[in-house]
């Protein structure tokens, strides 16, 4: 699994200095980070709604969406998955409720 999204990471990150008329990619970061925060921001609502509708083919194709979208915002910022990758390997064996008190 996090193969697949090291290599979407990587392909994220090859994009940035793209052409916008020939990457998606590269056509969203380039209308910079409060774009690519919008877009995530759409599909994750997008996910949700699919969530509540139950259809699972549809939130699988939405979920991808949503982590697609996640890696761009975060490479507009750049923030890697590597850095969220080892945030959570901190978090590793605490509980939620201890996790979210500590902050």
């Amino acid at each position: 699994m996090t193969n697949a999204l090291t290599r979407l990471a990587a392909t994220i990150e090859a994009r940035k200095g793209a052409d916008p008329e020939t990457s998606w990619t590269a056509k969203l970061l380039a209308k910079g980070p409060e774009k690519c925060a919008e877009k995530f921001g759409e599909e994750a609502v997008e996910a949700i709604i699919e969530a509540v509708k139950g259809d699972k083919a549809k939130l699988t194709s939405e979920a991808a969406d949503v982590l697609y979208h996640l890696l761009v915002m975060l490479a507009a910022r750049d923030v890697t998955l590597a850095q969220v990758l080892a945030e959570l390997d901190t978090r590793a064996g605490t509980s939620g409720i201890a996790e979210k008190a500590a902050r």
